[in-house]
């Protein structure tokens, strides 16, 4: 069992293997303003790197094993190939070598309290929504945030000693590696079928999760998802529920949408206290996150008043349905989501908000999910007037030929027939720019660079004299 003190300094000079992800920098960032030497190697330079360099990291672009000369432990993350030259050097070398879950498992024990939210959907939002407003309270926690959130100045927030906070993803059974003292379940749904043999492999991990929680943590889980009962008959912990169809200890009823689509409704907690809650965010999906939100922060002693204060004042965070401007009265808009669920989830909050037209870009995120899940994708799109989808976004695998993006047009159209492929950005673009009208909503959707055709857009109509003295 790999264990790590932050106050110990066993290891003087951690070497990232991928410092340029998300989760990956947060922890090298904790890292460094504990007084360890930092370095670690990417691809390619990013806004994130150069901060890293700003707190006194050593960044080096391209992998070579000469870059982890003086390294004393080396994290690595999922996307590293066995095959990778610094990771053999590390091994040749007998230098200590870990993969970021296990890292952050073992870091998180350096805390009196730890957060952990989990789940198919909703993470990043969820997580940052408890960092919103907790970052107004007493709990101070310390935050690693798989999105950028303006309220904390990024993606990681340096608090106490006494919490601390983070998403647990279930990708190759990663959560099993975590002992939180509060474990949250937002949903179980089908997802990286690169790693898991199907629905039951994905259940079975999450019930071996709540079996590893001990019997004074809580285990904080959503009672609508038809899978949770029999995650609750699997553990020793306290459990505590959260929903908006099913009996649950923290309840959203009476729900209503504003015209811009964002939920306000009444939060039953055991029957017991009834507090008003308004949303800024949109969506049904959103009422869920913000339950499992609040919930969280009240297990933690947080106080209604202020959680139903601080929870309205939340806008969301980078990437989750967020309005990046507007061009000639047409709404341009990004969102992550890269699972069919998290699609039509995100696509029937915007339907009713617009009296124009909702052109979707989707560029699909990776060839394993397009493939296996294919028929649900079919499904996702039908509140979206025109569906563009782009080339899929390799991530960490090869295209083998057995999916393309015209076989996901194929399927949608079959189903609601308002699809059409454009391979490049550039072909995205003459398109919107032949057909958006004023009123309408111009949303790129996926986990890639897909955001990138709506900031080109956008950075057009800055260039253009007539559309800057309009604004």
């Amino acid at each position: 069992m790999f264990n790590f003190n932050l106050d110990a300094k066993e290891y003087k000079h951690v070497h990232f293997i991928g410092i340029g992800g998300i989760s990956m920098s947060g922890l090298a960032e904790i890292l460094l303003n504990k007084g360890y030497k930092v370095s670690g190697t990417d691809s390619k330079d990013s806004p994130i790197l150069h901060r890293l360099r700003n707190l006194g990291a050593t960044i080096y672009i391209g992998h070579n094993k000469n870059n982890i000369t003086g390294a004393d432990l080396i994290v690595y993350t999922d996307a590293i190939s066995a095959n990778n030259e610094e990771l053999q050097e590390a091994e040749k070398s007998k230098i200590q070598t870990v993969d970021r879950a296990m890292f952050l498992g073992a870091l998180m024990k350096n805390y009196k309290h730890s957060i952990a939210v989990s789940g198919t959907h909703g993470k990043t939002t969820t997580t940052s929504m408890i960092a919103s407003i907790t970052n107004h309270g007493t709990l101070d926690p310390t935050i690693l945030l798989g999105g950028q959130l303006d309220d904390i100045g990024g993606n990681v927030k340096l608090g106490s000693n006494e919490y601390i906070l983070t998403e647990a993803c279930e990708y190759k059974a990663n959560i099993l590696k975590y002992f939180p003292t509060l474990a949250i379940i937002l949903n179980i749904d089908e997802d990286h079928l690169d790693y898991f043999k199907d629905i039951n492999h994905i259940l079975d991990t999450f019930i071996k999760y709540a079996k590893n929680l001990k019997e004074d943590s809580f285990l904080l889980i959503n009672s609508d998802d038809v899978h949770s009962h029999k995650v609750i008959e699997n553990t020793k912990a306290q459990v505590l529920t959260f929903g908006i169809h099913n009996n649950a200890d923290y309840k959203a009823e009476n729900i209503v949408y504003s015209k811009e689509g964002c939920p306000s409704f009444i939060l039953n907690i055991k029957g017991k206290e009834k507090w008003p809650i308004q949303l800024n965010v949109m969506g049904e999906h959103n009422i869920y996150n913000a339950l499992a939100s609040i919930a969280a922060a009240h297990i933690y002693g947080c106080s209604m008043d202020d959680l139903s204060t601080y929870i309205a004042r939340y806008g969301g965070v980078h990437r989750r349905l967020e309005l990046k401007g507007s061009l000639k009265g047409i709404k341009v808009m990004d969102d992550y989501a890269h699972h069919p669920t998290e699609i039509r989830a995100t696509l029937e909050a915007l339907k009713n908000t617009s009296g124009g037209k909702i052109y979707c870009i989707f560029q699909p995120h990776t060839f394993t999910r397009t493939k296996s899940l294919l028929d649900s994708f079919s499904n996702s799109f039908k509140y979206a007037d025109q569906v563009i989808i782009t080339d899929i976004y390799a991530a960490r695998e090869y295209d083998n030929g057995e999916i393309h993006s015209r076989d996901l047009v194929n399927a949608v159209n079959e189903k609601s027939n308002n699809a059409i492929y454009l391979s490049t950005f550039k072909e995205v673009e003459d398109y919107l720019s032949l057909n958006a009208k004023d009123g309408d909503i111009i949303l790129t959707m996926g986990a890639g660079n897909v955001y990138e055709i709506g900031e080109s857009l956008l950075s057009k109509k800055n260039d253009s004299p007539q559309e800057k003295a309009a604004v």
